[in-house]
């Protein structure tokens, strides 16, 4: 077996943080105007679906 068989690697920045870059970028050059609540809402709803996701799988497992 090769050495990189055996390796699991995660790479690339995935979509959602190369949307927050590019969100960040645009602001900065001027060329959106948005509020900087809506260019960071790619980090915001991030994080909220994994709460309703944990909210969601819990009250699942609560009623079975």
């Amino acid at each position: 077996m090769g050495e990189n068989e055996n390796r699991a690697s995660s790479g690339g920045i995935g979509f959602v943080g190369l949307l927050q870059i590019t969100f960040i970028v645009l602001k900065l050059c001027g060329v959106i105007d948005w509020s900087w609540g809506w260019v960071l809402a790619p980090i915001w709803m991030s994080v909220a679906l994994v709460i309703l996701l944990i909210i969601v799988f819990y009250l699942i497992m609560k009623h079975q």
